[in-house]
């Protein structure tokens, strides 16, 4: 049975002092989010999870809490966090955030090839304890938060300074910490860079390559209304319909079946007050013009690879598979797909595409570029 450490939930200001006196004394925390992204439309990280020495701390994101001295003492430690990725991106959208220095377990064991590099698996291998996986999915928006949850909360950065150097002592003992420290600081790098920006053809969902003119303009517009409800509704947009119930709407107007047809559906229990609409927009997708939609943008400079670069990508990707075998790794942490296309259309590129590390690597190898 798991021991729940023992934690402070920071939910007032007179609380803070405690938590920045511990920041002042230390160079080195572990760091962990919980976010709403399953309940809002649009996600707000709403607790901020803390070890700093032996100490716990669960900030209340969502609470009315001056935090304009805590970021920055945070940014200049080095922190330890597990799949840091999502955090960071959210991070930084809050408060810009960008931090000194990085050490990612589940990079770490990615790079000792440990197959399931979940913390929750890790923590049961290397511990023994159990992290209830329900907990990932719960609503951390509501408040007050629950007991179990707040334990949750803190058993994700209980181990992970343990976990760090049980991880570091193998990744030194193959000689891969500095391939850690390089992946690291690539994820701070594009941790910086938030999250994508709208995209004009993200309404052109799977399968939507196969609809005929009126399916693309009625998908078009019902996706739209999916993203409107949402919003209104500030909740995930998968909440409000799936994209199984957008494409069939769609291919009945892709085959073009009356409107009656294609409004043969339920949506649930918001089905009364969101139907009306729904069935409006579906009467906008049937009189839209096809031809005005928008149009993907084709990459300049795409072309089919020319056969001496096929031939290319082919011996990199064997010389990677043999490596990869050779030094016990998934191949595609030395490279994936899409990289070795890269290099095998510009063999001088290998340095942009690829890591330090991962370069050196596939440059000690000459029969794959000639």
């Amino acid at each position: 049975m798991n021991q729940t450490p023992s934690y402070s939930l920071i939910t007032a200001s007179a609380q803070l002092a405690p938590l920045y006196a511990a920041l002042d004394r230390v160079a080195e925390i572990s760091l962990d989010t919980e976010a709403d992204n399953l309940y809002r439309y649009r996600t707000a990280i709403c607790l901020l999870q803390i070890k700093i020495e032996h100490e716990i701390f669960l900030v209340d994101l969502l609470a009315d809490l001056p935090l304009g001295e805590l970021w920055p003492r945070i940014m200049e430690k080095h922190l330890v966090m597990h799949g840091s990725d999502y955090d960071l991106r959210l991070l930084h959208g809050l408060c810009d955030f960008r931090p000194r220095s990085l050490f990612d377990t589940m990079f770490a064991a990615q790079l000792l090839n440990i197959p399931r590099f979940g913390l929750a698996a890790l923590l049961e291998q290397f511990f023994g304890a159990k992290l209830d996986k329900d907990h990932q999915k719960a609503n951390w928006s509501r408040r007050p938060i629950e007991r179990d949850m707040l334990d949750y909360a803190a058993m994700d950065v209980h181990y992970l300074p343990e976990l760090r150097d049980k991880l570091t002592a193998e990744l030194t003992r193959l000689g891969r910490l500095t391939w850690l420290q390089q992946k690291c600081d690539w994820q701070i790098a594009v941790g910086r860079e938030g999250f994508a920006g709208p995209d004009d053809n993200a309404w052109r969902i799977g399968g939507s390559e196969k609809l005929g003119p009126r399916g693309l303009a009625v998908l078009h517009e019902v996706w739209h209304w999916r993203e409107q409800s949402a919003e209104r509704f500030n909740t995930p947009p998968f909440k409000v319909t799936g994209n199984e119930m957008l494409m069939r709407i769609a291919r009945a107007a892709s085959d073009e079946l009356p409107i009656t047809e294609a409004l043969r559906i339920h949506l649930g229990r918001r089905h009364d007050r969101i139907f009306s609409s729904l069935s409006e927009a579906v009467r906008r997708g049937y009189q839209l013009d096809p031809h005005t939609l928008p149009r993907r943008e084709r990459r300049r400079d795409y072309s089919p690879m020319l056969p001496e670069e096929l031939s290319r990508q082919d011996r990199l990707k064997s010389y990677r598979d043999k490596l990869a075998h050779e030094l016990n790794l998934d191949p595609t942490v030395i490279a994936t797909r899409s990289q070795l296309a890269q290099i095998a259309r510009e063999p001088a590129s290998i340095g942009t595409v690829l890591l330090p590390w991962q370069a050196e690597l596939l440059s000690a190898d000459t029969a794959w570029q000639g």
